[in-house]
């Protein structure tokens, strides 16, 4: 009689081992996702001022404006400040809070988030999906370097807030026409030295031309160069209204918008 090979009943010998291992590096991978996630702050309203940079009267204020957009249109516009980025950049900070508080309706991705970061002093407009082609990001560059962070650097967040505000809403509402004039030249863009140049270079053609055809007696030049600077205030077009409950609709976002610092 033959005894039975009890070994072939056995797990493999580093079978055991192999699967607590295993175990063991999905509980740590799992650890760090959860802990690679930001901390974000909860959607309380369309004015989320979670670093305490804004003035009571400014959050009313921008919070009805808003409200007053979104009651007309259906596109939901949120201001958000953070105490912290987390370590990410604001690019990356910005689409994964956009789309975990799901801002703008799921069928039409209409929404917009204005994010200022002033620890890391940086500011960001994220545009959904559906809005991309009205609030374009070169339109969200000049509103950041025009309206918003003029202001921050007087240390005025609330106003350049509000302005921020008060320029994306006529560009959603279909009147982008001034900020189309804008975008060309951009502030953070525009070399100083060469603008000199070049406006060097068209005045010495224009005096080169204008005595090649004889003297220009009671003409003048022919061209010019219209330099924009930071403007002044946009007052907003909506009265003041209260906050109400609010959530986001699904909106999704794919990283459209600008970013900008101070």
């Amino acid at each position: 009689m033959t005894r039975p090979d009890w070994t072939a009943r056995r797990p493999a010998a580093g079978l055991l081992p192999a699967l607590w291992l295993a175990g063991l590096i999905w509980m740590v991978l799992a650890g760090l996702a959860a802990a690679a996630e930001p901390d974000f702050p909860k959607l309380t309203g369309r004015v989320v001022d979670a670093a305490g940079i804004l003035s009571p009267e400014a959050r009313t204020r921008i919070d009805g404006k808003i409200k007053a957009h979104e009651d007309k249109t259906g596109d939901q516009l949120v201001v958000a400040t953070v105490p912290s980025l987390q370590d990410l950049t604001i690019e990356d900070y910005a689409n994964r809070l956009a789309r975990s508080w799901g801002i703008g309706q799921k069928k039409t991705n209409n929404g917009v988030l204005l994010l200022v970061a002033p620890t890391e002093r940086k500011v960001r407009i994220e545009v959904g999906y559906g809005l991309e082609g009205a609030l374009t990001d070169a339109l969200s560059k000049t509103i950041i370097t025009s309206a918003i962070t003029p202001r921050f650097r007087q240390g005025d967040f609330s106003g350049g807030v509000e302005a921020g505000v008060d320029a994306i809403l006529p560009i959603l509402a279909g009147d982008a026409d001034e900020w189309q004039r804008r975008a060309p030249v951009r502030a953070d863009t525009v070399d100083p030295v060469t603008v000199i140049f070049w406006i060097i270079v068209i005045i010495a053609l224009v005096i080169v031309l204008s005595r090649m055809s004889g003297g220009g007696r009671g003409g003048r030049g022919g061209g010019f160069v219209v330099i924009p600077g930071p403007s002044g205030g946009w007052s907003g077009g909506f009265s003041d209204g209260g906050g109400g409950g609010f959530s986001g609709g699904g909106g999704s976002f794919g990283g459209g918008g600008a970013s900008g610092d101070w």
